[in-house]
């Protein structure tokens, strides 16, 4: 669709400068094609009603096939009011509704965000969606890469949000509004009179990003920047190109220095390492300790394994989480 293309969409509908910027950025960045299937999770909160009212407007020009997903948690009172409200939206729509409740309450921010992202899943698998489609804006982002920052972590957590992730072989998930902020989306809200579902968990300040959206991002707007938002996600922007060229390049260094030794134990040739980067060196034994652990590797098992580069012979490492221990022998490192 050319820009000559969206103008005419003037002629059939309220036409604002957000229903653009979303049109050209799907179409710039490539997030997907006309003619497909999207699935849009809706909470039924301003950042999901501001998405799904966009795509809804652009349906007609992209022919896209677009469902509405709910999932309800059951961690409030009003959940299930919640998700009648929701319901009723896509019914005066005229879109498909889906449903998914936990069979019981889920209590932290974390469960609740795997067990959303495998029910969106479900839902997209049975019915033959090949995008999930989330309301994630740059607020979002700045936030998430706060707490990340706070909490501790490299360049792929201060990465934050990206445009797509995939989730299985054929779905892949998407966030269009990374560029847009929290308070745009309760601006085009207002315009268009969307019935906003108010979420009482999102003034709970014993959650920490709730402590972040509702004390620390105003503090830093007050006596810093007012743009702190779009900043930092300006940020997540620029790390996101760099940390998938760190990724692709430290792939390469890993495959040139990588062997299998007796019982398939795993071998890694510290004399190529040698003449990588510190920073290479860190990543490449960052992925091979993501296959290994059975959790995310953190600092401390990185530079332990990294510092056996440069080590004598036949130092070694005290066990990793899982038991996996790392020796040096002669020019190789192994794993098992």
């Amino acid at each position: 669709m050319s820009d000559n293309e969206s103008s005419k969409l003037t002629d059939d509908m309220s036409w604002t400068p957000l229903h653009a910027q979303i049109h050209r950025t799907i179409r710039v960045r490539h997030l997907f094609e006309r003619d497909k299937n999207l699935l849009v999770a809706v909470s039924g909160g301003q950042d999901s009603l501001c998405l799904i009212k966009l795509l809804l407007d652009l349906q007609p020009k992209w022919e896209w096939n677009i469902a509405i997903a709910h999932c309800d948690h059951c961690w409030r009172e009003d959940s299930q009011a919640n998700a009648h409200h929701v319901e009723n939206l896509a019914k005066s729509w005229n879109t498909p509704f889906y449903l998914k409740t936990a069979n019981q309450p889920i209590n932290t921010e974390a469960t609740a965000r795997n067990w959303r992202y495998q029910a969106l899943t479900k839902i997209a698998q049975c019915y033959n969606y090949q995008y999930i489609i989330t309301g994630h804006t740059a607020s979002d982002r700045a936030e998430t890469l706060l707490y990340n920052l706070i909490r501790g972590t490299g360049t792929d957590g201060l990465q934050a949000l990206t445009w797509q992730r995939p989730l299985t072989e054929n779905i892949t998930l998407i966030r269009p509004l990374l560029e847009i902020t929290r308070s745009q989306t309760e601006q085009f809200c207002q315009k268009f009179h969307l019935p906003i579902w108010e979420d009482s968990t999102n003034q709970n300040l014993k959650h920490p990003r709730n402590r972040i959206r509702q004390q620390l991002i105003p503090y830093l707007k007050e006596n810093f920047n007012p743009q702190v938002e779009a900043n930092l996600a300006q940020t997540a922007e620029l790390l996101q190109a760099e940390v998938e060229f760190l990724e692709q390049t430290a792939l390469q260094w890993r495959l040139e220095a990588s062997a299998k030794g007796d019982k398939d134990n795993l071998q890694i040739n510290r004399r190529i390492l040698l003449k990588a980067p510190l920073a290479i060196q860190r990543r490449v034994m960052r992925q091979i300790l993501q296959e290994i652990l059975p959790h995310a590797p953190n600092f401390e098992h990185i530079e332990k394994l990294t510092a056996l580069i440069t080590a004598p012979n036949r130092s070694q490492t005290d066990p990793f989480p899982g038991g996996s221990t790392a020796i040096v022998q002669g020019d190789w490192i192994t794993l098992n």
